[in-house]
């Protein structure tokens, strides 16, 4: 007998915002957020989702809304879903939670997503310092490949994923989480030296009642504002999975999710049609709407069996990830190195972080020779299927890191050749980026040796 379609356990109307939704979506991790669906070890489910910014971000010819986005409402997740086993039995903590993707895409009938930077002062990313200025670029899907009206002669294979996949936490985990992260944040910059080379704040987002949505919990609730106050923001990556934006989790990868509560309650969202390693221009994927195809089994007691504690609690432990085996096939790379040498040529010791950013401009400073604004490379870089590696990790001071482009998603060889190049005015890409004025304060980084 032919398998079943898969059951469509949490449904999304793109015409509606996330608190509107049938099922309401949510945007923050705790242990009492109820469950929206409930589905069975060895199902065959479907999840829908909407897109990282809930649908405030349009396909149109304004950069605005990245200006102006409220952060605050980030990553609108659909679930939680509830996990039992096939005698009805829920997973429990200590359980490991083995999740296969099956199917996903983007939904039918809106094959598009964007990529953008935000401001400096709401949300920056990894370049803020160098590119201060909200940018957007829109990209439309055609099958698997993805091209932007505003980064012409670019056309590439998409490795579509969820940028977030987790399980909710347990109250005891929840308060790890944010005690560590309110000092962080309450200690402010002087104690890491990283934070002179990399600008992007804050350090780290506590939890706060502003934007924050609890699905079933509604906000005349009694209990709203406690919970609001107490639920982890989706944006970092964390024990329980979460933010990991792991480009290659695509077509018939397994993620191994740790159990903290009963039934699981996982809960997933933030849709990429493609991602760059890093996803350095933070909103910096190919954002879209989409859906999953999922099966799950429950592994009892796994986490001891197979995730080994590292930290003062038994909850300190991560997920696994089995990549599957559907990827676009490129044999042709050209590869950007750093070192742990920040702009103004301090050395940094065995920094990876100084590093990859010293690689990424490096990508982008050669990309901008081939007619490629530096804002159209930061947003290419950080959305297209390049590689980022860390090379080297031992050979003090200095930390290697790699980023590799391939190059046959080029209209054009962008190999350096032997052959004089024509002298001439340099040939510009129209059109840019679409771009929004930086109206902060805030030193902009500029490379001392160059004068663009």
């Amino acid at each position: 007998m032919a398998p079943s379609t898969p059951r469509v356990v949490v449904k999304v109307d793109l015409k509606k915002k996330p608190w509107e939704q049938e099922q309401p979506l949510h945007n923050r991790w705790h242990p009492e957020i109820p469950s929206v669906a409930q589905v069975k070890a060895g199902e065959f489910f479907r999840v829908e989702m909407i897109d990282c910014m809930g649908g405030t971000v349009k396909d149109n010819s304004s950069s605005a809304d990245i200006k102006h986005a409220d952060l605050s409402m980030s990553h609108c997740l659909s679930g939680p879903i509830r996990v039992v086993d096939e005698e009805g039995v829920a997973a429990k903590p200590g359980d490991l939670l083995a999740l296969e993707i099956c199917n996903l895409g983007p939904l039918p009938g809106d094959e598009w997503g964007f990529t953008a930077s935000f401001d400096r002062e709401n949300g920056g990313g990894f370049l803020t310092d160098h590119f201060p200025c909200a940018s957007k670029a829109i990209w439309y899907f055609e099958g698997i490949y993805a091209y932007s009206p505003q980064i012409p002669g670019v056309r590439f294979p998409g490795l579509t994923h969820p940028g977030i996949v987790g399980t909710a936490p347990s109250m005891e985990l929840l308060r790890i989480w944010n005690e560590r992260e309110r000092q962080i944040e309450e200690n402010g910059v002087k104690p890491f030296s990283l934070c002179e080379v990399v600008h992007q704040r804050p350090l780290a987002n506590l939890p706060k009642a502003k934007g924050c949505l609890l699905g079933y919990i509604d906000k005349e609730a009694p209990e709203w504002e406690r919970i609001a106050k107490e639920a982890a923001r989706t944006l970092p990556g964390r024990e329980n999975g979460g933010n990991c934006d792991i480009k290659n989790l695509s077509t018939g990868s397994k993620i191994y999710l740790p159990v903290f509560v009963e039934g699981a309650n996982l809960s997933t969202g933030d849709m990429h049609f493609s991602q760059g390693d890093g996803e350095i221009s933070f909103c910096g994927a190919i954002e879209m709407n989409g859906f999953l195809e999922l099966k799950c089994d429950i592994i009892r007691n796994g986490m001891k069996e197979y995730l080994t504690p590292m930290g003062p609690t038994p909850l300190h432990v991560n997920p696994i990830f089995e990549i599957g085996p559907v990827e676009p096939r490129f044999s042709e790379w050209l590869v950007f190195e750093g070192i742990s040498v920040d702009e103004s040529g301090r050395q940094h010791y065995l920094d990876a972080t100084v590093a990859y950013k010293r690689a990424v401009l490096n990508a982008i400073d050669y990309l901008y020779k081939f007619g490629y604004s530096k804002e159209q490379a930061y947003l290419l870089l950080s959305c297209c299927p390049c590689e980022g590696r860390i090379s080297g990790i031992v050979d003090s001071p200095n930390a290697v890191a790699t980023l590799a482009i391939p190059i046959s998603i080029f209209d054009q060889d962008i190999r350096p050749k032997t052959r004089k190049v024509p002298s001439g005015p340099r040939i510009v890409r129209k059109p840019d980026v679409l771009k929004s004025t930086y109206d902060g304060k805030l030193p902009i980084t500029k490379n001392l040796s160059c004068s663009t």
